[in-house]
């Protein structure tokens, strides 16, 4: 496959520290935003977005919410141990392991784990007046990361709540400082909803409400799904082809109006970000299993299948075989998991048009971008770096119409 060929390196561009924005402006809606539409480009602000789409359009918003990951434990020693919560394990749902009130286990990052023997690490909590003993073990060791055991003294709080007050928010690593109070409200969309995310859906850190309500006002409809984003998202490609690259697995939940929304306003699909891409993309590949038969169970989508498939479906057929697996199966929402990427030389089926920031250079996001307009990913980055826009999560924004 000739795709599995491409060199990183023709994905690369120099994005230089002062080019990076360490922290939001004020107004989320003050961003900059450039507008590429048939190759042409412009400049405007992110409050002039309800202008540009028209009421055909459909925008649909990843609502995860991100989660308080970063836990920071302290040996008698002093040293200095810190956990990243990536995804549950025990139990493996999100919902349910955020409601767990004794004890729950999570597929973790450890920072400084060398220091770390075999002893419990322990770190008092403050819950309003409560002080809770939070406690972590570590069962096992599975390449970079580590299955951990959390346990704490006081039924009466979720685990939920545990992160919400002892926890911190996991800012992406770029940004070369630690996180602030600010950043709790900030590396948060204003429509997030579900718990799982350890790092933002960040095109959608722009939208304010008083955005949102423009878009009402004007016929503009929403649609929404969950993908939890992992840390994966940070991951460089640092193989020379992408072949090499293990794409991370990212766990999305999509609801029945969604289905419906998407088929009734096919040719119209407005993505806000990468992860809603990915997503959408999926689900016609979904389609196209079920009607070649597969076997759903699982709902997994891999790194390199789509790219295999010969059976061909339009958007409508493909996501018409979803909606009437769940009409039969008398189900309002299903969970699924997706290694997808999407390289220069894929073929998008459902998004066509797309809510973007500006990505890390050779990376899977940039990639994406590069797939989805062509050669022109160079123009849109050097119009970008030329014309001071702010770069990666928390800089500006664009909107790319192919």
């Amino acid at each position: 496959m000739k795709i599995k060929e491409l060199k990183t390196e023709n994905y690369n561009y120099n994005l230089v520290g002062e080019k990076i924005a360490k922290y939001p402006l004020k107004n989320r809606e003050n961003s900059k935003l450039l507008v590429y539409n048939s190759g042409k480009i412009k400049d405007k602000k992110f409050y002039n977005l309800p202008e540009l789409l028209s009421e055909k359009d459909l925008l649909v918003f990843n609502t995860t919410k991100v989660i308080q990951a970063r836990l920071i434990f302290r040996k008698k020693t002093g040293a200095k141990i810190e956990i990243f919560c990536l995804e549950p394990n025990e139990p493996a749902d999100y919902e349910q392991i955020f409601q767990t009130t004794k004890s729950c286990i999570w597929k973790c990052v450890v920072g400084n784990s060398k220091k770390w023997k075999k002893d419990t690490l322990v770190s008092d909590i403050q819950i309003s007046d409560n002080n809770i003993e939070l406690c972590a073990n570590r069962i096992s060791a599975e390449h970079d990361t580590q299955i951990i055991e959390f346990s704490w003294d006081n039924s009466d709080f979720t685990f939920a709540e545990i992160l919400e007050s002892g926890g911190v928010t996991p800012i992406p690593p770029y940004l070369n400082r630690e996180s602030e109070e600010s950043d709790k409200i900030r590396y948060q969309t204003v429509y997030s909803e579900q718990k799982g995310s350890v790092a933002a859906p960040t095109a959608g850190l722009h939208f304010t409400k008083e955005v949102i309500s423009e878009l009402g006002k004007k016929g503009i409809k929403t649609s929404n799904l969950i993908l939890h984003v992992g840390a994966g998202t940070f991951k460089p490609v640092k193989s020379e082809i992408i072949a090499d690259h293990d794409m991370h697995t990212e766990h999305f939940i999509i609801t029945l109006k969604l289905i419906q929304d998407l088929i009734s306003n096919i040719n119209n699909i407005v993505s806000v970000g990468t992860t809603s891409v990915r997503t959408l993309e999926s689900l016609y590949w979904l389609g196209v299993k079920l009607k070649d038969n597969f076997d759903l169970k699982d709902f997994h989508i891999s790194q390199w299948e789509v790219y295999e498939f010969t059976l061909e479906l339009s958007a409508k057929e493909a996501l018409t075989e979803i909606y009437d697996y769940m009409i039969g199966k008398n189900i309002n929402y299903f969970e699924a998991t997706t290694q997808i990427i999407i390289v220069p030389g894929y073929k998008f089926r459902i998004v066509n048009k797309l809510i973007t920031n500006f990505h890390q250079p050779k990376s899977t996001l940039l990639l994406l971008i590069a797939a989805f307009i062509g050669d022109d990913w160079q123009k849109v980055y050097d119009y970008a770096l030329k014309n001071n826009f702010r770069f990666l999560s928390y800089g500006d924004s664009s909107i790319l119409i192919p």
